[in-house]
């Protein structure tokens, strides 16, 4: 009673709604931007069991907005490390972990024990596989997204209301979408969106308020102006889905990089005669200090292109590896085709204790 007392004390929730609240079960895929302030809000809330699926490793660069995480969980299982810091603001509830990556073949035996999905995620393979596998098991779909300053919440497949198919039926072209990594990302944004996921999911759990069922709430930090843009089920979409059932499609997880342009690792690369292109932006960090790298931003790439000697081989390196693919895409346009994408970007000098500044 003491912990839930502000949502006792709401008519609209009351005891029997807190209890509807602490007998639901929620999982929420991805445990990064979007997913801490979803499940810090969730646990909060008192719903009563939480999943939590991320495979991934807490980096310095999660700090600025993964709010679940500090310096103690830097090289840690994300998904673990979010049942601790959990389990300590409530530990009446259960919070499960999942630290294995979705895929196919995972994906309805862990979907399968909770209510209601949430789409924390951050690519579109994963997005497409959540979206379809709710379909198939009719489970309601949370989802959010964000873009520098901007974002989306909205609600898929609730009492048959659209998917995200009916909105975004076929995955844009490989190499034509950045992630935040790549971009950048206003550090309370993701809480904004989150949060608004959280609110959606309690709605949903309380059967109270209206939903997002076929509205996107789309928010601007910069000029604090939103819309909702509305749109309908498509029945041929949802039919392909259920027709396809289990076997779900299995898209690149490398789908923001081009496949085609030609990488390699910095243990492969012998000769002397070799230029290191940086094409992240001057305000990136680290920065590499060697005689052999030149700084070029992808955006003044061409600009730039009749200083670059065509004599050496060039390897192009970014953060993560689709600028530096989309720069060698570029170099070869302008018939310079001994060039590279660097591997694992700007963290194989890293990983080569190779100087850095």
């Amino acid at each position: 009673m003491s912990r839930y007392s502000r949502h006792i004390s709401l008519q609209e929730i009351g005891r029997e709604g807190q209890e509807k609240i602490n007998a639901s079960k929620v999982l929420v895929v991805g445990a990064g931007g979007l997913g801490c302030p979803v499940l810090q809000y969730l646990a909060a809330a008192g719903i009563g069991t939480i999943g939590v699926v991320d495979f991934d490793m807490v980096e310095e660069s999660n700090l600025q907005r993964q709010i679940l995480f500090g310096n103690t969980s830097l090289g840690r299982n994300k998904a673990a490390v979010a049942k601790e810091v959990l389990s300590n603001l409530n530990p009446t509830i259960a919070i499960h972990p999942y630290t294995e990556k979705l895929s196919p073949e995972n994906v309805v035996s862990i979907f399968e024990a909770y209510d209601i999905i949430v789409d924390a995620t951050d690519n579109f393979a994963s997005r497409y596989l959540i979206n379809d596998a709710a379909i198939v098991l009719n489970k309601p779909l949370v989802y959010g997204a964000i873009y520098k300053f901007e974002g989306q919440v909205t609600v898929f497949n609730h009492n048959n209301g659209p998917s995200y198919r009916c909105v975004f039926p076929n995955p844009p072209e490989k190499g034509t979408m950045p992630n935040c990594s790549e971009v950048g990302v206003l550090g309370v944004l993701p809480g904004i969106i989150g949060t608004l996921q959280a609110n959606e999911v309690l709605k949903l759990v309380l059967d109270i308020g209206d939903t997002l069922s076929g509205k996107m709430y789309c928010f601007n930090a910069l000029t604090n102006q939103s819309n909702t843009l509305r749109f309908h089920r498509n029945e041929l979409e949802i039919e392909i889905v259920k027709a396809r059932g289990k076997q779900f499609e299995v898209l690149d997880s490398s789908f923001f990089c081009s496949t085609d342009i030609p990488e390699i690792e910095l243990k492969a690369i012998a000769e002397e005669d070799v230029l290191f292109i940086d094409v992240r932006e001057y305000t990136e960090q680290p920065r590499i200090s060697l005689e052999n790298v030149i700084e070029i931003p992808l955006a003044s790439l061409e600009e730039n292109i009749e200083s670059i000697p065509t004599h050496k081989k060039i390897i192009a390196f970014c953060k993560s590896g689709m600028r530096s693919k989309q720069a060698v895409s570029i170099l070869k346009q302008h018939h310079i085709l001994n060039c590279y994408s660097l591997k694992y970007g700007v963290n194989a000098f890293a990983k080569a204790e190779l100087k850095t500044i």
